[in-house]
């Protein structure tokens, strides 16, 4: 069963709302995980910087937070590594052909009441509803 963090989930969500707003305002960039991240990976783009510290930023954060107050909410997962791995794939190709990730969509987009994030983002919510149904009623799973 996952534990119920309802004040560390807001003051995440806060934090990312408020990079998202920054990197918008400060570099008129959307946050989009997966955009900044390709622009990373050779061939890099002129605005590599900027980039890789978002990145970096997001990466050391949570080791940060770790490192200070413990493991905060412990991850531990019965789904066995390959699995987790191919289905970092498969949201992988979902990414691509989405044209965007759920950070991108879900929180810039909406921002911005852009009509395809906001499709996007219904559209993902409503995948992962029925996938966790399915998963927990239908086949039995945790």
């Amino acid at each position: 069963m996952t534990e119920f963090t309802p004040w560390l989930s807001l003051s995440g969500g806060a934090l990312i709302g408020l990079a998202s707003v920054l990197l918008m305002a400060l570099h008129g960039r959307i946050a989009g995980m997966t955009g900044i991240l390709t622009a990373v990976i050779p061939p890099v783009h002129g605005d590599w910087a900027w980039r890789a510290a978002f990145l970096s930023g997001a990466i050391v954060a949570p080791i940060l937070i770790v490192a200070i107050f413990g493991d905060v909410v412990g991850f531990h997962s019965a789904v066995p590594m390959p699995w987790l791995v191919a289905g970092g794939l498969v949201v992988g190709v979902g990414v691509y052909f989405g044209s965007g990730c759920t950070s991108g969509h879900g929180v810039c987009g909406i921002a911005r009441l852009s009509p395809r994030s906001i499709a996007a983002t219904i559209v993902f919510m409503a995948s992962t509803a029925v996938t966790v149904f399915v998963i927990r009623h239908v086949l039995g799973g945790l």
